[in-house]
């Protein structure tokens, strides 16, 4: 994180001491975006740790071929179900690798286009929320503002440190959407020093 990401969150009075002491993440662009996208399914609703071992055994199912959606398609439904996928699962990431290729979609051209473009694009494909076209766009892509409202983790932590008390699901992530302004256009990185404080506020109680 260079010098203009902190000077511009540390104008936030209440993200100030979150940053302290704090290394924030590097953000890096990942290859084959797809396969990423079917990891992401993997992994919702699941442990860290379940999530994992899931994912692992999702890639010996590919072996030594590039996981290419020809080569995901390629997969008998019964292999993926044998490695605890549910079967809504398994439509989805045939859903993603379908509609790459219908749309010849590859990582050249989906790093060319603005974050709204990739959402807009994404989320016709049924499986893929906003969040996880959220965490695409953080981890796989490396896009430095985007916020996160849908995440359970940042609404913990926001609550947390700016005292929000919106009981209602559309106005609390209005607020938090109000709140996450001054942290542009980085905005990324707040979520990830949310994250790592909320991480370690836990670790601490």
């Amino acid at each position: 994180m260079n010098d203009d990401v902190l000077k511009q969150l540390r104008r936030d009075e209440k993200l100030r001491p979150v940053l302290e002491n704090y290394e924030m993440t590097r953000l890096k662009r990942e290859e084959n975006i797809a396969l990423y996208l079917c990891l992401s399914i993997i992994s919702q609703q699941l442990s860290t740790r379940v999530a994992k071992l899931i994912c692992d055994r999702f890639l010996e199912l590919i072996g030594s071929y590039e996981p290419t959606c020809e080569r995901i398609l390629a997969i008998e439904t019964t292999s993926l179900r044998s490695i605890g996928l549910s079967q809504s699962k398994c439509n989805y990431i045939h859903n993603v690798c379908i509609f790459f290729g219908e749309n010849q979609l590859d990582d050249n051209s989906l790093h060319a286009m603005s974050d709204e473009a990739i959402t807009d694009l994404l989320i016709q494909i049924k499986g893929v929320g906003k969040w996880t076209i959220q965490m695409l766009l953080m981890f796989a892509m490396a896009r430095e503002d985007v916020f996160s409202p849908d995440d359970l983790g940042i609404q913990q932590a926001m609550r947390d440190l700016y005292g929000l008390q919106e009981t209602n699901p559309k106005q609390l992530k209005q607020r938090m959407t109000e709140v996450s302004l001054a942290w542009k256009p980085y905005r990324t990185y707040a979520c990830l020093s949310l994250w790592s404080w909320k991480d370690r506020s836990k670790k601490g109680a």
